[in-house]
């Protein structure tokens, strides 16, 4: 049963400015509009506060609506709504209808407020977001190089899975720096010195220089994005200490390694949130579109209303699990005849969400009995002498020290005076 209130306030977000309107029973409305820096923002609140309104709705426009909601959020209750769920009916739209109209509805109860990530479940999500810019930034550079070597005739790909590894790699980095054939065998993997003849083929002798700068200039470039991508997987390591059990158990699924059980985390938050894992699997936005009309139901795609970073991960993990042999890859086979391959990638990446809900609420580890048993292998958490900092660890050990010689020579002393 939804709460009718007395007053409330709805919000239009957007990027340099918001417009408020307050809106009680009766129908008596005032509008405002606000900059959108802390000053302003603050006046809003003393605005709100003033006006006694139970409640404030905005919508989740992007990011736009953080700074609002940190201002507000210790002060006046929050209803932080999907856009697509309030969108107005058709007709003119102003700043200020859009306002009065979130007011309506939340006036009403008519709001369902989104999940609000704040604190350390914040930051965890900030930085796997931030981790697949980077990503796709360096997925980027590789392809500018691949367009340069295809420009200059190497066709390296021919003879290599991955032009990045560890065979790949030393070849385009002593082709660059002109070295010769001998010094460039040499640098490359024992297993790969045998095929060397192969790979020199594929490499003509006349490279020009300027295809030479470009791709020293991109390889600089991937490796510096590389470094950062270390950076905020270790940093991502130290927030999830605490939730290593989960990691855990994530990671026991066929096709979840570390980062992929570390995304999922950080998208779903607390999975307890959700009463079943339908429940979670249509917040991600992974169940089919249903329209029905005269007792006829239409099902279509995937909603894809909820994250696409989460979305992405999983099926990530669903390329992954249904390379092994298991009860993943069964239901794989089973759905390819009927639905095609993208359907069926689909459906698995689904059932493996579900998996994951039903381990992570039941404290449970995934086990197969169509396969062998998956080792899981948990990356080295930091411990807590990294958190606080050798030198810190040092310096506290030194004051108990203290503290207990002192404690020794006040006791001497007593003795001394006893006698």
């Amino acid at each position: 049963m939804t709460r009718k209130r007395s007053k409330v306030c709805g919000i239009d977000v957007h990027k340099k400015f918001v417009v408020a309107t307050t809106l009680d029973g009766d129908g008596n409305s005032e509008t405002k509009r606000y900059s959108q820096n802390f000053d302003s923002l603050t006046a809003l609140r003393d605005w709100v506060l003033q006006s006694k309104c139970e409640s404030v709705a905005f919508e989740s426009t992007a990011d736009y609506w953080r700074p609002l909601y940190m201002i507000l959020a210790p002060h006046v209750t929050l209803t932080v709504a999907n856009a697509y769920h309030i969108k107005h009916i058709p007709g003119k739209k102003t700043d200020v209808i859009d306002s009065h109209w979130i007011a309506e509805l939340e006036l009403n109860g008519l709001i369902t407020p989104s999940r609000v990530f704040t604190g350390e479940q914040y930051d965890l999500r900030a930085l796997t977001r931030y981790r697949e810019t980077l990503v796709n930034s360096r997925t980027v550079y590789k392809n500018k190089v691949q367009h340069q070597l295809d420009l200059c005739g190497i066709r390296l790909g021919n003879y290599m899975r991955d032009l990045f590894g560890k065979t790949g790699y030393p070849l385009l980095k002593g082709t660059i720096e002109r070295k010769s054939r001998e010094e460039i065998k040499e640098s490359l993997p024992k297993k790969s010195r045998k095929k060397a003849e192969l790979f020199f083929s594929a490499i003509p002798d006349d490279v020009p220089e300027h295809i030479l700068f470009i791709l020293d200039s991109l390889l600089t470039m991937i490796e510096r994005l590389t470094e950062q991508i270390k950076a905020v997987e270790e940093r991502i390591k130290f927030v999830l200490n605490q939730r290593r059990r989960e990691i855990h158990i994530l990671m026991s699924i066929p096709g979840v390694g570390f980062i992929g059980a570390s995304t999922i985390l950080a998208e779903i938050g607390n999975a307890h949130d959700f009463p079943n894992s339908d429940k979670l699997a249509k917040w991600a936005g992974l169940t089919p579109s249903v329209y029905q009309s005269a007792n006829t139901n239409y099902t279509g795609a995937i909603t894809k209303q909820g994250s696409k970073h989460l979305r992405r991960i999983l099926i990530e993990c669903t390329h992954a699990a249904v390379r092994s042999s298991g009860k993943l890859k069964n239901s794989f086979n089973r759905y390819l005849p009927g639905k095609g391959y993208k359907k069926a990638i689909v459906a698995v990446a689904r059932k493996i969400l579900r998996i994951a809900w039903h381990l992570l609420v039941n404290d449970e580890v995934f086990i197969d009995e169509e396969s062998k048993s998956k080792d899981v292998w948990i990356p080295k958490m930091p411990s807590v002498m990294d958190k606080i900092g050798i030198e810190k660890i040092i310096e506290l050990l030194s004051r108990g020290a203290e503290m207990i010689i002192r404690e020794d020579d006040r006791e001497v002393m007593r003795l001394k005076l006893d006698t």
